[in-house]
């Protein structure tokens, strides 16, 4: 079985071409490939994960007014943070690992947590909600992006604004659960990043979905913005 991981995290890091697709398991540290990461290469590719931050980090950092944070502390705090979020959402369906680049978190959570052509998180995603939301509180020397995404079903421009809808539900659970909306920003990327096949309903479940990035700020990071 590790072979295999192991396998499979080598392929995957070979697919994105030098950046990283393979996470750690932070309860047994075997290695496997991300699965939003190797969706997002069969897909689109995967340009919005490795791009920065959305609006920026030093105006961010600032508007958010995160302090300094001692060397060595984010990294470990991270696989930290990963660990607790693995736990929380065992057996929800959530997938929790490290971004493509290696240096944030990204959750991806599925279909499920909206019912068909609404905005309305689903009650059984909320305790969900309500775990992550207390995490983000715990480490608070971190931003956060909140994207949304959907199948290639209707137009483009309806998807588009349905997954900045869904986005925004998300941001404002999170805040409604003391997350500081200054540490949060969304968007909405409709049909554009598919993660799976959308001519199956398989597919087309899968690329239904809210992601969030967490990405912890560093001291070198806020002497910069400041």
């Amino acid at each position: 079985m590790k072979k295999t991981k192991i396998f499979a995290c080598s392929i995957g890091a070979l697919a994105l071409l030098g950046t990283s697709a393979c996470v750690t398991d932070p309860n047994t540290g075997e290695r496997y490939a991300s699965r939003t990461a190797i969706g997002g290469v069969g897909g689109a590719g995967l340009g919005y994960l490795l791009g920065g931050l959305i609006g920026g980090k030093t105006a961010r950092i600032v508007g958010a007014g995160i302090g300094a944070a001692a060397g060595g502390y984010v990294g470990y705090r991270m696989d930290e943070q990963i660990r607790e979020l693995e736990e929380a959402t065992a057996g929800t369906g959530v997938d929790v690992g490290q971004t493509p680049n290696g240096d944030g978190i990204l959750l991806n959570f599925p279909d499920v947590t909206f019912a068909v052509d609404s905005t309305t998180i689903n009650s059984n995603m909320r305790n969900v909600l309500d775990d992550v939301a207390q995490s983000m509180t715990n480490y608070p020397n971190s931003l956060i992006d909140v994207m949304g995404h959907t199948d290639s079903t209707g137009s483009e421009q309806y998807n588009l604004d349905l997954s900045r809808r869904r986005a925004e539900s998300v941001a404002n659970y999170l805040t409604s659960r003391g997350v500081s909306r200054a540490r949060i920003e969304t968007i909405g990327y409709g049909e554009q990043y598919p993660i799976a096949d959308n001519s199956t309903e398989a597919g087309r479940s899968q690329n239904r979905r809210v992601e969030i990035r967490i990405t912890p700020i560093t001291q070198q990071d806020v002497q910069q913005a400041y």
